[in-house]
């Protein structure tokens, strides 16, 4: 638990830019914020609300070896208590590079790993189970974790050799939990199929405030079939940062507890009551700070959250 005093106190010093009425952030200074957690179903285990995606910025920083930039947003995650990280070896340097400094920064084992399984590709084809163990064990010598907390087939590639494969490690005790991603509207489909199907603890998908798809049918099938969700892309990518640039936060939101856009798109993420963590990729401290910022306090309720769609929708209109 941190207060608000020694949140902002991180955040001004990071450099994180606070939205408008300073007076009443101050003025509740001293109120406690909880740490929010969410459980994994299938075990009741917990995780912060707010973890660290290794794509887009993250993947291209660990290509360019700036490992200090890596070294302090990993430090920051931990430090502000968070635990999710995520990656995948398709990810370019991320998951080697990651694994190193968690090893070189003895944080490793506070990290809840959650790697991917892929060696189909995009493309439907068919995955070779020597190729596919053969990434798996790169992954374990990698991150130097056995079992490793989370594997899950990425992009719904070859589903029958490669979640099996995963099925396999979950049986021996070599992977704590295993699931299935994608980002793909195409493959949303034979994602519902796998979750009806498949003993599953864990999907990744796409979900933002401008992209809701996810709440027609994954979502509550997730719910009913008790299955843990990942959100990528909760900033719609680089789509939600170019709908408010030049513009401030409403200063409503600090009735949920969020300061800054950031925080106000992971909040209405993690409004969503199925939601267990969003994962957001960044290569920079201050904005892994002002992301933990959002798993913090209060989350909007129903109808805070349509009032935050329609002043987004309201802003696309003014554009």
């Amino acid at each position: 638990m941190i207060s608000r005093r020694a949140y902002l106190k991180l955040a001004m010093a990071a450099g994180v830019t606070l939205a408008a009425r300073p007076s009443l952030l101050w003025a509740e200074a001293d109120r406690k914020l909880e740490l929010i957690t969410r459980p994994i179903p299938s075990s009741g285990e917990r995780l912060p609300g707010i973890g660290l995606g290794s794509s887009a910025t993250f993947s291209s920083t660990a290509r360019s070896e700036d490992l200090d930039a890596l070294r302090e947003v990993l430090g920051a995650l931990v430090k502000e208590g968070g635990t999710v990280f995520d990656t995948a070896p398709s990810y370019g340097a991320s998951e080697a590079v990651a694994a190193r400094i968690a090893n070189e920064q003895g944080i490793a084992n506070k990290l809840f790993w959650a790697t991917k399984l892929n060696v189909a590709g995009r493309g439907g084809g068919k995955a070779d189970p020597d190729q596919a163990r053969a990434q798996l064990e790169t992954s374990f010598e990698r991150i130097g974790k056995d079992p490793i907390d989370l594997i899950q087939v990425h992009n719904m590639a070859d589903i029958p050799t490669q979640l099996g494969m995963l099925k396999e490690y979950r049986a021996e005790g070599r992977v704590r939990y295993i699931g299935v991603t994608t980002t793909f509207p195409q493959q949303y489909q034979g994602l519902e199929r796998v979750m009806e199907q498949e003993p599953i603890d864990f999907i990744g998908v796409d979900y933002a405030i401008d992209n809701r798809t996810m709440e027609e049918r994954i979502l509550p099938l997730a719910r009913d079939k008790g299955i843990a969700v990942l959100i990528y892309a909760p900033f719609g990518r680089t789509r939600l940062w170019d709908k408010v640039r030049g513009k401030e936060v409403p200063g409503w939101a600090a009735e949920f507890d969020a300061h800054t856009w950031a925080q106000f798109f992971l909040k209405f993420v993690l409004a969503h009551p199925v939601v267990t963590a969003a994962t957001p990729a960044t290569s920079r401290a201050r904005h892994m700070i002002d992301n933990m910022g959002a798993a913090m306090g209060r989350v909007p309720d129903d109808e805070m959250r349509q009032r935050m769609i329609a002043h987004m929708e309201s802003l696309q209109q003014g554009a």
